[in-house]
């Protein structure tokens, strides 16, 4: 079997939208890929999710979905019951594998940490309970719980797969499993944002944010922001960014409105579906320089989170489908 190669040219892959590219299968007139290579293709988005989720790393995803398929490829099909959990099992060891090198690459990153922003189907949204676990508010949340947590709360959750499944997949008895996940269960329920917020009322807020960083309106900045809302920039080292969150709305939005006006005639802005909620895209100079998506709470925004760092934006370029 031809390993998999970027999931372009080699084999039928799943395009940005959901659908399907034919590979080197129907080229060579057989009309459909073998059983593996289908079965691979056919749950692809769901493997990257469960991947994106756990890493909060496009880049790291990808590679484990490369390491899935190697280790997919050399199954014995006819001993596998499940193919659809089979194949979600190899990913998230694979995926809990990477987060101990993820982990050492945070220890000396500089500056704060943000997941990478998605630019993400329209559909995203469409499912609530992805959209709000894959928003970065959650993806925020999940990093404060351990590896083992996380695997357990985002198949438990987010993906609904039963305690002996997650079981095998985290390597722990159903029992512990069972206990892992009420433990991490309560720890997101008091940190995830409060006061459910729709899709609607997200762009209407975001709509009164723009314009007041846009205008200068420092009043109208204030009445959108929450008393405490925390600003966290990512830049990596790469590109200027605070280095330490900055919390409170008078500062935060005197820091918005006057690293804005210094910037005026080459910064634009303008909304954009990011890990399936309305962000805000800021180009400088007509190429993508920040990524802004916002944590709401009781109805104001309670968190900005600025992605500068051109290593994360890349997940920007096309439009993922996420599902579970």
């Amino acid at each position: 079997m031809t390993p998999l190669k970027a999931y372009e040219g080699e084999l039928p892959v799943t395009t940005e939208r959901g659908g399907r590219e034919q590979g080197e299968a129907e080229r060579s007139g057989t009309g459909r890929a073998d059983p593996a290579t289908e079965a691979f293709v056919t749950h692809r988005n769901l493997l990257f999710t469960v991947a994106y989720e756990l890493l909060g790393s496009a880049a790291d995803a990808e590679d484990v979905l490369q390491e899935t398929w190697l280790r997919w490829a050399g199954v014995d099909l006819a001993a596998v019951r499940d193919r659809r959990a089979y194949l979600v099992r190899i990913t998230t060891r694979q995926a809990l594998s990477r987060l101990r090198t993820l982990g050492r690459r945070k220890e000396s990153y500089v500056g704060p940490w943000l997941p990478e922003p998605l630019l993400t189907a329209p559909d995203v949204a469409e499912d609530v309970e992805l959209a709000d676990s894959v928003s970065m508010a959650m993806m925020l949340v999940m990093e404060t719980l351990t590896p083992t947590e996380r695997a357990v709360f985002v198949l438990r959750e987010v993906f609904d797969l039963d305690y002996d499944e997650i079981a095998e997949a985290v390597g722990k008895s159903p029992a512990a499993v069972r206990q892992t996940a009420h433990r991490a269960r309560a720890h997101v329920a008091a940190r995830r944002p409060r006061g459910a917020v729709s899709p609607a009322q997200t762009r209407h807020a975001l709509d009164a944010f723009q314009r007041a960083v846009e205008t200068g309106d420092l009043q109208g900045l204030l009445d959108i922001l929450a008393p405490d809302v925390v600003l966290v920039g990512d830049g990596g080292g790469v590109k200027q960014a605070i280095l330490r969150p900055v919390t409170g709305a008078d500062k935060v939005a005197r820091l918005l409105i006057g690293g804005l006006v210094k910037q005026a005639a080459e910064v634009t802005m303008a909304a954009a579906e990011v890990n399936g909620r309305p962000a805000l895209l800021m180009r400088l100079d007509g190429e993508l320089d920040t990524v802004m998506a916002v944590r709401f709470d009781d109805g104001r925004i309670s968190g900005l989170y600025a992605v500068r760092n051109p290593e994360k934006l890349t997940g920007m370029r096309r439009e993922r489908a996420l599902h579970r």
